[in-house]
């Protein structure tokens, strides 16, 4: 009996240090021990991130965050999560990082680490064809529109005095504006050019544009042991753009380079 429970112990200690061992590894030691990267994305904002005719994931995110993870010579495993629930999984560590056109904000930032950005992205106001109430933000005060719930969009629209219905998809919030159950939407100007190439007769036009670029950048957990995951992230990025890679991509999903920091300038 002693015998079995000195060997209990023993086990018990050897698990113990064990966990330790493993807890004592920084988050970018245990993705590179583990071989994978876990990356959460929408999966349904186009050309950022969405799902082809084949069923497969895709888009300008996709590909940006599949690169960073070969700079860190790991796999890309991304998970599909509506957006409410992308930063509550960083949060939980059910994620390592997330791509999904993420705007750097202050608030966010007293959170979350942001790797410096890959790319710069105006946000767009969208009305009806036939509306001519709503012709700049200002005139959004008393209207209703409709947005991803705690978006950078949606608090925008607020701040400019706007209802704002929560919606889950792109494709959800042109559709409540082209019925008429809201009066704007707001969103990424070069996802609102993607989707109006693509449905050329959809009733829907831009009226206006903010002066300055949002900028787009991977969250991270805030936590000592991230640091170093971080800064490899920032070096894969930088390493992407010296390439032209980061360049080559937006070409391809968006037909102009918003990775660049005159982007805002250039799309006057």
């Amino acid at each position: 009996m002693k015998k079995f429970v000195s060997l209990l112990l023993a086990l018990m200690m050897a698990l113990g240090m064990t966990a330790l061992a493993e807890e004592s590894k920084d988050q970018l030691a245990r993705i590179q021990e583990k071989g994978e990267i876990v990356i959460a994305t929408e999966g349904t904002w186009a050309p950022w991130t969405y799902t082809d005719e084949n069923g497969n994931l895709v888009g300008f995110d996709v590909e940006i965050a599949t690169a960073i993870a070969e700079k860190l010579g790991v796999k890309a495993t991304f998970v599909t999560v509506e957006w409410d629930g992308i930063l509550a999984g960083i949060d939980s560590g059910r994620y390592d990082i997330a791509a999904n056109g993420i705007d750097v904000t202050e608030q966010r930032s007293e959170k979350y680490n942001f790797s410096t950005p890959y790319a710069f992205n105006r946000t767009a106001l969208v009305v009806r064809g036939d509306n001519e109430d709503i012709k700049s933000f200002e005139d959004l005060k008393g209207k209703k529109t409709t947005n991803s719930i705690a978006s950078t969009y949606m608090i925008l629209a607020e701040e400019f005095g706007a209802e704002v219905v929560g919606v889950d998809t792109l494709d959800q919030t042109i559709m409540q504006v082209l019925t008429g159950r809201a009066d704007a939407t707001l969103n990424s100007e070069v996802s609102i050019a993607d989707y109006m190439q693509k449905r050329p007769d959809a009733n829907i036009k831009i009226v206006a544009l903010t002066e300055e670029a949002n900028l787009v950048a991977i969250p991270t957990r805030k936590t000592d042991d991230s640091a170093s995951l971080l800064e490899a992230i920032n070096q894969a990025i930088a390493e992407l753009r010296e390439e032209g890679k980061l360049s080559e991509i937006s070409m391809k999903y968006f037909g102009r380079d918003i990775t660049a920091e005159t982007v805002g300038e250039a799309a006057e």
